[in-house]
């Protein structure tokens, strides 16, 4: 329904944020991460947003960035985990901690925040390992990504390490990995995983 809210930043907390639109206060509920990033009240802001309809309730949640929404949605896609508990997770790492959480089938790095326990951080893994790669980073997250200085030994590792977590052979997964790289250097880790999966499928 909305897809965005464009106007003044009004008041804002560590979990909700108002924001003004053509002489309308809109009421969003926020993760401590984008929180931290916001502006000053008064100051112009964008949010992306996500309409969340229940019979006894509607919810309107709001993301600084694309990627923290792709993961939201992600999160509520798996059965037992509510917009509530989504935001939890949200606020208790950052997207590319999730993602890394994932991806390295890490799940004791989700248990521990707030709501998150040891059958639902597993559940997350399982569910999430084969859709997390494809959020699409925004430019600036691109800009400052850290895969962007890694080493081509070290992005071959991770690349590697996140296609056997997905059940891939090692063998197989450095042949595909070091094919992308070869023929298209300068990819990051989520470029280079994403690009050897395809390879990888349309060999099988």
């Amino acid at each position: 329904m909305f897809a965005f809210l464009r106007g003044e930043l009004v008041t804002a907390s560590r979990e909700e944020a108002v924001v003004e639109v053509s002489g309308i206060g809109y009421q969003l509920h926020i993760s401590s991460g984008t929180s931290s990033r916001l502006p000053a009240p008064g100051s112009p802001v964008l949010l992306y947003t996500h309409y969340h309809v229940r019979e006894d309730l509607q919810q309107l949640f709001g993301f600084l960035d694309e990627e923290e929404l792709q993961l939201f949605r992600l999160l509520l896609s798996i059965s037992g985990v509510g917009p509530k508990l989504a935001i939890a997770v949200l606020s208790g790492l950052s997207v590319g901690e999730i993602q890394d959480a994932i991806v390295s089938n890490r799940p004791e790095t989700l248990f521990g925040i707030t709501g998150v326990g040891r059958k639902t951080a597993a559940r997350i893994i399982l569910e999430l390992r084969d859709k997390i790669l494809k959020i699409q980073p925004t430019s600036s997250a691109k800009a400052g990504a850290p895969s962007a200085v890694l080493s081509a030994t070290q992005l071959i590792d991770d690349a590697v390490a996140a296609l056997t977590t997905l059940g891939f052979p090692k063998a197989s997964a450095q042949k595909a990995v070091s094919t992308v790289l070869e023929a298209t250097p300068g990819l990051s880790v989520e470029e280079l995983v994403r690009t050897a999966l395809t390879a990888m499928h349309n060999n099988l």
